[in-house]
Parts: structure tokens; sequence; C-alpha cells
């Protein structure tokens, strides 16, 4: 049975850990350290698919365990891949009965020293992006209870991940928009640049620039940035004629 003070501490802790400037992979490995604490399994780890849907390992608790995680991975068996693939839990799966399902992994991971193993999704909406394995040194039954707990420390895992991804998709937002203000600025002080070289007005020199960077292929970006900062490595818009 997990035990409840200890699962609140882990909530607690786990709620501090997501700021803005949070560490992913540390969160991550922390969460399957607690995950083996609270529900009495030997060792945890988890395996996040990459933007191929292959799955990679990510953090475990003990080396042991990112070991038999690359095993799944290499051999393409094991509980976390049909968790992965299903989307639907591995629950009190014994090892010494496995061996048909897992030929490969089964006996190994008894050889290393567990006796049961599970897995849960890492679900977003109805999409799977990965999954939580617990390693057992014994065949010790979850409980409803606890399979539901553990659920849940496996959907904090996929929050997490959502919230790193929405930092970056705003900092990457912010960047560009940055970005996009910074070269409207530009252009502006470029168009002025050759409205007074060529004697012309501003719309005019924002036409004439433009078509030559799409006549050379160039950003229009660059080439105002060229206008104002060198203007003798585009001579044929700089100088007249």
């Amino acid at each position: 049975m997990i035990a409840v003070d200890r699962l609140a501490e882990v909530f607690v802790e786990v709620a501090d850990t997501l700021v803005d400037d949070f560490d992913v992979v540390d969160f991550l490995g922390s969460l399957t350290r607690h995950t083996a604490e609270v529900s009495d399994a030997a060792s945890a780890g988890l395996l996040l698919a990459d933007p191929h849907g292959q799955l990679q390992y990510v953090a475990s608790s003990q080396e042991s365990v990112k070991l038999l995680e690359l095993f799944q991975l290499q051999y393409r068996e094991g509980p976390c891949l049909d968790c992965y693939r299903t989307g639907v839990a591995v629950v009190n799966s014994d090892l010494h009965h496995a061996g048909q399902r897992w030929p490969l992994f089964a006996p190994r991971a008894i050889e290393v020293g567990f006796q049961s193993v599970h897995a849960f999704p890492l679900r977003h909406r109805h999409k799977v992006i990965g999954a939580l394995n617990l390693f057992s040194t014994d065949t010790g039954m979850f409980a409803p209870t606890d399979v539901r707990i553990i659920q849940c420390l496996a959907d904090i895992a996929t929050i997490g991940l959502l919230q790193e991804r929405i930092i970056r998709d705003a900092e990457i937002l912010t960047e560009q928009l940055q970005s996009a203000l910074n070269s409207r600025i530009t252009i502006e002080q470029a168009k002025g640049v050759l409205a007074r070289t060529h004697g012309i007005d501003v719309d005019a020199a924002f036409t004439k620039m433009r078509d030559f960077a799409r006549r050379n292929h160039h950003r229009l970006s660059d080439v105002a940035r060229a206008v104002v900062t060198d203007p003798t490595r585009h001579p044929e818009l700089t100088t007249t004629l």
C-alpha cells in the first residue's frame, strides 16, 4: 500500500519543481525515483517517444533499470513497449510466467533480480507519448488504488513535459516576434537610406529593395540589414548610376 503522507510530499516537491526554468531531465529523473519509493518497487524507468514515434530512454532510478530499458528498445519487446503501443497499463506481470510474452526480456529481467514488472502510459489526450516502468524484486500485487496513484504519477510526468514544451514554445514565439519587430525597424531604416540615395519616396525605395531581394534570392530582412550596416555589400542596390 502506498503511504499517503509520503505521496503528499512527492506532490508538493513536484509542484515546486514545475517552475519556469525547471530542468525537464532532472524532473523526470526525480519522478522515477519518487515513483519507486512510494510504490515500494525496487526501481523505475521512463521511456519517451521521439518525433518519429520511436521510444527513447530518458530516466531511471537505478543503472540496472537503464540497461533493461535499453534492452527493451534493442530487442523491441517488454512491458514498456506493450504499454506504449496499446495505451493500456501493464500491471502485476509475474516475469516467471511472462516467457511466452517476452521471451528475451523476461529472462534478462529475472537474471538481474526482478520478479515482476508494471508499465503505465504517459498520455496526452488520446496520444501516448511514453511509458513509466516499475520493476519489483517480489511478485507482490499492486492494489487497484495503488494502480490509480501510479497512473497519476505518470500523468504528472506528462504534465511536466507539456509544461516544458509550452515554456519552450512561448520562448520561441517571443524570439520570433522580437526578430520580426527588429527586422521591421531595420527595413524602415533601409527604406530611408535608399530613398535618400536614389532621390525617391520610401514606397518606391521599398519596392526597389524587395525586388532586388527576390531577384537575387535573398531574405528581405538580410538585404535591409546590409543596406543599413554595410552598403558596399550590394552596390547595385545602394549606389546611384
